[in-house]
């Protein structure tokens, strides 16, 4: 039978946990940038990069709980809440990036508007990293306080002498 030590997972360190969320993350970003283009086909491109934002967002939290930061489980109501306000900000970022190339490029061709697409969400991408690591899944934040430590033995070794039994012995000793 295990016990309740050897269930927990250790966190990653910071290079394993940004190799993994290049992995997870990256791989979800990737797959995205091709449902946005397919999907702008037939809605606005802004509205298409919404829907894909949330539906791609949801994936990777729960890839990054189960398998990046080392949580082991699913993601939880608050980690998705949070996770979301990250997911908002590269929404904004690749949004922008994406109209101040329309606004450059009168028609801009597939290739550099995926180009221009993966370079704002690497950008944003490195951005979440962080926020997903030290504030979202953060172990400190989903385990339990830690017990307080119990006080040190003393060791054997050390003399002990007794005190004297009489006060006036031990005023003169202070």
């Amino acid at each position: 039978m295990e016990t309740a030590q050897s269930q927990e997972q250790t966190a990653p360190g910071a290079f394993t946990a940004f190799a993994r969320f290049v992995l997870c993350g990256g791989g979800v970003g990737v797959a995205s940038s091709f449902a946005v283009a397919a999907l702008a086909s037939w809605v606005p491109w802004v509205v298409a990069n919404a829907l894909i934002t949330v539906v791609s967002t949801l994936l990777a939290t729960e890839l990054h709980a189960r398998f990046t930061f080392g949580a082991g489980g699913r993601a939880t109501w608050r980690q998705h809440t949070q996770s979301a306000g990250s997911a908002a900000a590269a929404y904004v970022v690749t949004s922008v990036a994406m109209l101040v190339l329309q606004q450059l490029v009168a028609a801009p061709g597939a290739v550099l508007e995926q180009v221009v697409y993966l370079s704002a969400s690497a950008l944003a991408g490195v951005a979440r990293f962080v926020v997903l690591r030290v504030i979202v899944f953060a172990r400190g934040r989903t385990q339990a306080p830690a017990a307080p430590r119990a006080a040190l033995p003393v060791p054997a070794t050390v003399a002990r002498t007794s005190a004297p039994a009489d006060t006036a012995a031990l005023c003169r000793a202070a």
